[in-house]
Parts: C-alpha cells; sequence; structure tokens
C-alpha cells in the first residue's frame, strides 16, 4: 500500500488514485531568467524518481510541469541585456534541459507555458470575477481572499493573522492586504496582451491554476514542488482554482513537498547570491553524482550542500557502479551457460533477490523514501560482488536463472533510481588537472599488462603508481584490470 505525505492533510495517507490505474501530476517549473540553481533540481529530481516508480507499479502518468516564462525577473534581466523577454527565456529554457538531461531527468509529457495560455488564463480570470471572487481595479484583477472561507488549509495560516502581521501595502486600493493579483496591468516599456480589464499580463499564480485545469482537468492527483512554494503560491492556487469551478473539493488531492537545500544551514536561493548553478556543479561532478547525492537524503528533509558529502556520494556510486558492471561481465560471459544446484545454493541468490524487491517497495511505498531504497541497493550490490568473486576467482558454478533474477532486481532498483544511465567519468576537458584522457589510461593499462607479461614488475608498479597519484586507481581480478578515477 503506498503511502504519501499529504501537505493538506499534515499526515501520511494512503494512495487512491482518481482513476483506477491512472495518476496525474503537476509539477511547478521555473522562472527562465537565469540557469538553474542544486535547489531547483531537487523538486525535479524527486518527482523523476516519483514518477519512474509509479509507472514501474503499472500505473499510467501523466506528467505536466511548466515554465513561467512571464515574469517581473525575465522582464528585469532583458531591461538590463538590452534584448527582448523571449531571448532570455529561449536561452533558460535550453539550459534548464541540458541540466536536467545531465541529471538523467526523464522529460515531463507536457511543458506548457505562461505565454501560449494567455486566452486561457483570461478567460479563468473573468470566471473569477463572474463568480464574486475577483474584482477589478484600474486594469489590475485582484483575488478577494476573505470570500474563499477554506484560505489557509494548506499552509495552516489564519487569515486574520496573516492580516494583522501584513506589512502596509503600497497599493491601498485592495480590498484586503492579503488579496493577490490575477491580472496585472501593464507598465511602461513591459511585455503585455489585449485583455477585457486593458493591455496587461497575468499574475504568479493563476497560471498554474489555468494550465493544471487545461491538462490534467478539475480534479488530479498530484501537485508538487519545493516548500517555499507551499504559501503564497500554492495556496493562492486552491483558493482561486476552487473558486472558479464553485467546488471545494476540486483540484488536486495530494500535495507534496520537498525540503530545502541549504548552504551552511541557511536556504539556498538565488536572492541571498549563495546558490550554485547546476552547470557550474557539473564542472565539478558528473551528473549522475549529483543526482545520487540528492536521493540519498529524504526528500522531504532538509540537505545541506557540502562537497564532502557529494564526494561520499561519489564514492558511494563508484560501489554501487563497480556491482553493476560486475553483473554485466558475468552475464556476458556466461551467457549460454546454466548449471543446476544439487546442495540449493543457487537458490539462495533468489531469495536475496526476493528480500531486496520486498524491502525495496516498503520503502518506496513509504512516502518515496529513496534514502532507505538506496541502501538496499548497497546489500544487493555486495550480494552480486560476493558471488561474482565466488565465480571469477574461486571457480564457483555459475547459474544464469538465478543470477538473473539477483541482476534484474538490481537493474529494476537503480532505474528507479535512476543511476547507470551515464558516464560518471567527466568529459576530458573538464578534467585537464590530470592531464589524462580515458584514452591514455588505457593505453597505460595495456602497456602495464604487457610489462607483467614480459616480467617487467618494476614497470608495472610503476605505471600503477603513477596512475594511483594522478587520481586513478586500478583494480586487477581474473578477468582483467579496470579502473576509476578517486
Amino acid at each position: 500500500m503506498l503511502k504519501v505525505y499529504n501537505t493538506l492533510k499534515r499526515e501520511k495517507v494512503e494512495f487512491k488514485p482518481l482513476v483506477e490505474g491512472k495518476v496525474g501530476m503537476y509539477v511547478c517549473g521555473v522562472t527562465p531568467y537565469n540557469y538553474p540553481h542544486i535547489g531547483n533540481a531537487r523538486p525535479f529530481v524527486t518527482w523523476d524518481v516519483i514518477k519512474r516508480y509509479l509507472r514501474k507499479r503499472g500505473y499510467e502518468v501523466k506528467h505536466v510541469q511548466n515554465f513561467t516564462d512571464m515574469d517581473d525577473k525575465i522582464i528585469k534581466a532583458a531591461n538590463t541585456e538590452g534584448v527582448e523577454w523571449n531571448v532570455i527565456t529561449d536561452r533558460y529554457i535550453k539550459g534548464y534541459f541540458e541540466s536536467m538531461d545531465a541529471l538523467n531527468v526523464q522529460r515531463a509529457d507536457i511543458y506548457p507555458k505562461v505565454t501560449e495560455h494567455i486566452p486561457e488564463i483570461i478567460a479563468m480570470v473573468q470566471k473569477l470575477i463572474d463568480n464574486g471572487y475577483g474584482y477589478e481595479i484600474d486594469g489590475d484583477v485582484y483575488f478577494s481572499v476573505e470570500k474563499f472561507s477554506e484560505y489557509g488549509k494548506l499552509s495552516g495560516r489564519k487569515l486574520e493573522d496573516m492580516m494583522a502581521g501584513a506589512r502596509v501595502e503600497v497599493d491601498t486600493r485592495k480590498k484586503n492586504p492579503m488579496d493577490f493579483a490575477l491580472w496585472k496591468s501593464a507598465k511602461p516599456g513591459e511585455p503585455y496582451w489585449e485583455s477585457p480589464w486593458g493591455k496587461g499580463r497575468p499574475g504568479w499564480h493563476i497560471e498554474c491554476s489555468t494550465m493544471s485545469l487545461k491538462y490534467l482537468g478539475e480534479t488530479f492527483d498530484f501537485h508538487g514542488g519545493g516548500s517555499d512554494l507551499i504559501f503564497p503560491h500554492h495556496e493562492n492556487e486552491i483558493a482561486q482554482s476552487q473558486c472558479c469551478n464553485e467546488n471545494y473539493n476540486s483540484f488536486a488531492q495530494y500535495w507534496l513537498h520537498n525540503g530545502f537545500i541549504t548552504i551552511d544551514g541557511e536556504k539556498m536561493s538565488k536572492s541571498l547570491n549563495n546558490f550554485f548553478t547546476v552547470p557550474d556543479i557539473l564542472k565539478e561532478y558528473p551528473g549522475e553524482v549529483v543526482r545520487f547525492f540528492i536521493l540519498r537524503t529524504h526528500y522531504r528533509s532538509p540537505l545541506d550542500f557540502d562537497r564532502d558529502r557529494i564526494k561520499e556520494a561519489q564514492a558511494g556510486l563508484l560501489r554501487l557502479r563497480k556491482a553493476w558492471d560486475n553483473a554485466q561481465e558475468l552475464i556476458e560471459k556466461y551467457t549460454d551457460k546454466k548449471l543446476e544446484s544439487k546442495d540449493g545454493a543457487f537458490a539462495e541468490l533468489v531469495e536475496l533477490a526476493d528480500k531486496a524487491e520486498k524491502d525495496f517497495y516498503e520503502a518506496m511505498d513509504d512516502d518515496f523514501n529513496t534514502a532507505l531504497a538506496i541502501g538496499y541497493l548497497f546489500t544487493l550490490a555486495k550480494d552480486i560482488n560476493i558471488y561474482y568473486n565466488k565465480v571469477q576467482n574461486e571457480g564457483a558454478a555459475y547459474d544464469a536463472e538465478s543470477f538473473g533474477r539477483l541482476y534484474d532486481v538490481y537493474a529494476g532498483i537503480a532505474g528507479v533510481i535512476g543511476i547507470f544511465e551515464g558516464s560518471l567519468e567527466m568529459p576530458a576537458e573538464e578534467n585537464a588537472e590530470d592531464g589524462l584522457s580515458a584514452e591514455a589510461i588505457e593505453a597505460l593499462i595495456q602497456e602495464r599488462l604487457e610489462a607483467r607479461k614480459s616480467k617487467n614488475w618494476a614497470r608495472a608498479d610503476e605505471i600503477r603508481n603513477s596512475l594511483k597519484e594522478q587520481g586513478i586507481i586500478l583494480e586487477d581480478s581474473a578477468a582483467g584490470t579496470k579502473w576509476h578515477r578517486a
């Protein structure tokens, strides 16, 4: 039974899809005015794993993730560079996909943009006015929060407390200081669209309500994003969406929010200028390592960005990759060989696989606990390596069917976590400091092999030690020599 922590209920609840066998999910995307930072990346890696797991469980998943391609920050960046706003958004949308591809994040099914849905947004704003929840003042349209009796139910805030703590508003035209913009009248020099209220552009919150309604319907399963979106963004989405439909039970049924990534305990954000962009981090570490670093912590827990912890993640991922390579080697080497076990030794492999698979499902069914699931992956890796050593170095018999079961479980878990899909090596130009390309390393390994064949042990040791000094670790076995960077 899959249980998820629903922010709306403030507890773990059983997941029951609205339509049997199908899942609709909407994830708030980026505002493309800069490259994504590691904090931006966490929700997308998280929801990528959630989607992979739901599909492994047999669900048909429809994944929608927007681009907020019209925003004050975009306008400011365009004015600073002296270019049109879409030059900025095109550049950073491209950068987003490049970063996510490096992190093994599979594409959403639909990536709607705000600027491509202006008619639908205008229609939704008009409907809110018609329903008595929106009001227009001099070309601006606001949502009246006092009209929605359940305002604050997601964040747990009370309207009277928010009003008491509200700072003095510059715009005194609003009926309530907490009322939020549905439509903003255009200022001189800003992009705009024609509307019944004059030239303007959408408010921030209305876009996600409009696009989720269009692609997933009035009611769907999951809505997700970072914890910083709970208030005001997701709170306001709920208010305007349910008031538009005049059904307080409509809109998303399960709200999932990932924890912050911090720097020295402080929330990472562009406004605080304490962030690292994904492209910058990818200059130091392979994308799969960064992804693994993120997933080693449960998605709701805070995660402190620390290079030592990333190095730990890299070392752990290399251990898992070694088991993966060992398994591939056994399967390829003994592909046509199947032996029967008379003493039940091979049955143990199946038992190990069955237990690991059961433990994995239990971990992921408990609010997508990737941290625990990865622990079971390490257990399987150990089992694979033990069996590999018995077959390769101790002459034990090999059973393709039983080991195949162990491998299938290992590959299945890795597929949900999203690893072993890319190289753990940095591009040659990013590893210039070690002065060695993969081709150069392979050449030295071959030279060492020849030296050992001719019993030139001094030269063989010299090559090994030289590589070690440059961060290249060699591992010899009966199957040959493998290498990895320390």
